[in-house]
């Protein structure tokens, strides 16, 4: 069964669609009632690629790391978000914690709305 914030393995484009990789993605939130598409993010081990105030790093000894079947530290990169039909998941590696699916949620939030959200909440 598929649920938020599993990590699952797809066909990942470039952002200049040159190609695409079979890469791991974090589940954010099933994106349709009515169609198995889901809003995803890419997850890279390219964590120096890190967008800070944005992105979240997965640590090897991070507690819920073991769970993600993540191989190294990793990044959930925020701004590398597609919405995707289940049926172009290859597989499942694992899942993150509730506590860090919530955290990711809101630095998403926080970040589509803004510099004035930021400063309200100090994230």
């Amino acid at each position: 069964m598929i649920h938020e914030g599993q990590v699952v393995l797809t066909s990942f484009p470039n952002t200049d669609f040159s190609m695409a990789k079979l890469r791991p993605v974090l589940l954010l939130r099933r994106a349709s009632v009515r169609y198995n598409d889901w809003l995803v993010c890419m997850v890279s081990s390219q964590v120096w690629q890190a967008e800070a105030d944005l992105d979240e790093i997965i640590f090897s000894d991070d507690r819920d790391f073991s769970g993600t079947g993540l191989k190294v530290s990793s990044v959930v990169r925020l701004s590398r978000l597609a919405v995707l039909d289940d049926g172009l998941f290859v597989g499942s590696m694992g899942a993150i914690g509730s506590d860090r699916l919530d955290r990711i949620r809101q630095r998403l939030a926080i970040w589509m709305m803004g510099e004035t959200a930021r400063e309200k909440t100090g994230f």
